[in-house]
């Protein structure tokens, strides 16, 4: 895609804008669905990715990735546009969440704007199609990215039943799928953070990882105390985890429900960093929240992160984003005279 004057941002942006949040997001997933399912639609979705650079592969948890930019978990709940995401860019897409059973969430509206910093408040509470449908879709898929799913129990299920329930979404999704991550750090389900305490993450890990070789990684709350993480960090160490996804929307600020985008920048920095100083690269991190910039992408990099996600930033940026973070990192690269993108992990840690 050329660079120059972006058609989202002036046109289709302030259009999205006025409708109902989850609705506009839903177009706009319907629309990448449709692209990728008419002819030549991928083809002209490619335009938008940036060439491939050697220097921004990544590899990690046993997967290459072409480069570290990826689709957060939310983006596509139920894998409908995995191919089209990887078309416009994405080197990776984590599906969901994905729950064992269909589940409808919480009652609308249940996500808003906050554009002036182009941030996004919502109180979804995991609305899924449930892991067969899921799993039915993704078997379907002829991309070559690196496609991950991210599990939880349904919110229905007892505490004591999460194990279970995990496990049984995991065991029907390992086969369509490069890696999952655990949620158990969403804001929005009554009780699922409780799940982070070292007792439980513990069973629930060795639930999923008796059902599946996957690479398990554990998404994390950035409201988590130095106790509580460090109580999470064990059980994930212990219960032979790939890595950790950081971060959850946060609910500081008092505005309820999970806020995600900018406002959370600083937070998930600070966290990624104190992970890496205490497991260093034996533990990778998969940097969210607030990335929507090429030196929010270096930052991250620099607080420990091998690789990054991104959602609320593509809601404002449109599809261009990923190949722009891409080139932009390319163009950093060449500034600053870096031979590989594993230089930079963890150096501002």
């Amino acid at each position: 895609m050329k660079r120059g004057a972006d058609p989202y941002r002036s046109i289709l942006l302030p259009v999205l804008s006025r409708i109902e949040p989850e609705r506009a997001h839903r177009a706009a997933l319907r629309c990448l669905a449709l692209a990728q399912s008419a002819p030549a639609g991928l083809a002209l979705l490619r335009r938008f990715a940036a060439p491939d650079d050697p220097r921004l592969h990544v590899s990690r948890f046993g997967l290459k990735f072409s480069h570290p930019i990826g689709a957060a978990a939310g983006m596509d709940k139920d894998g409908e546009a995995v191919a089209a995401l990887l078309a416009i860019g994405f080197a990776s897409v984590e599906v969901g969440t994905v729950t064992p059973k269909p589940q409808p969430g919480n009652p609308p509206p249940r996500v808003w704007r906050l554009r002036e910093e182009a941030a996004i408040i919502n109180r979804l509470g995991f609305p899924s199609e449930g892991a067969a449908a899921v799993a039915s879709r993704l078997k379907k898929r002829k991309d070559h990215g690196v496609v991950g799913v991210n599990v939880s129990a349904n919110r229905s299920t007892p505490a004591a039943r999460a194990p279970e329930d995990c496990a049984a979404a995991i065991e029907r999704l390992a086969g369509v799928a490069d890696y999952a991550t655990l949620n158990v750090s969403s804001p929005n389900t009554p009780g699922l953070r409780d799940l982070q305490r070292r007792g439980s993450l513990a069973a629930i890990l060795g639930a999923m990882k008796s059902v599946s070789t996957l690479p398990l990684l554990v998404k994390l709350s950035p409201d988590v105390s130095d106790r509580e993480l460090d109580e999470a960090l064990t059980a994930i160490t212990d219960g032979g985890a790939a890595g950790v996804v950081v971060s959850n929307t946060t609910t500081s600020g008092g505005r309820g429900g999970g806020l995600s985008g900018p406002p959370l920048r600083a937070r998930a920095n600070a966290l990624a960093r104190k992970i890496y100083r205490r497991c260093g690269k034996s533990l990778p991190i998969i940097g969210v929240g607030g990335v929507g910039t090429v030196e929010d992408v270096v930052e991250r990099i620099k607080s420990g992160a091998s690789l990054v996600q991104l959602y609320t930033a593509f809601v404002y940026e449109g599809p261009a984003l990923p190949g722009r973070l891409a080139r932009g990192l390319s163009d950093f690269m060449n500034r600053e005279g870096v031979r590989k993108l594993d230089e930079l992990v963890g150096v501002d840690a």
